[in-house]
């Protein structure tokens, strides 16, 4: 999924990243509002990882949906 299509369908997408990573709070989610780096940047920040795992995390669970 590119970053138009994740900001087209943010809407949809914040209660299914919420039940992945459930260290992300609706405050959290409202900052990202859409945008596909800072979400990469919060699990990153959330969860400790460096920045390439957390974004292949989240381009693995976007594509699975």
């Amino acid at each position: 999924m590119n970053s138009d299509i994740f900001s087209g369908k943010w809407k949809q997408l914040k209660g299914s990243l919420q039940s992945q990573w459930g260290k992300l709070t609706d405050n959290d989610l409202d900052r990202i509002d859409g945008n596909y780096d800072q979400l990469i940047g919060m699990v990153q920040e959330r969860y400790g990882k460096d920045k390439a795992q957390a974004k292949k995390e989240v381009e693995e669970f976007l594509d699975a949906l």
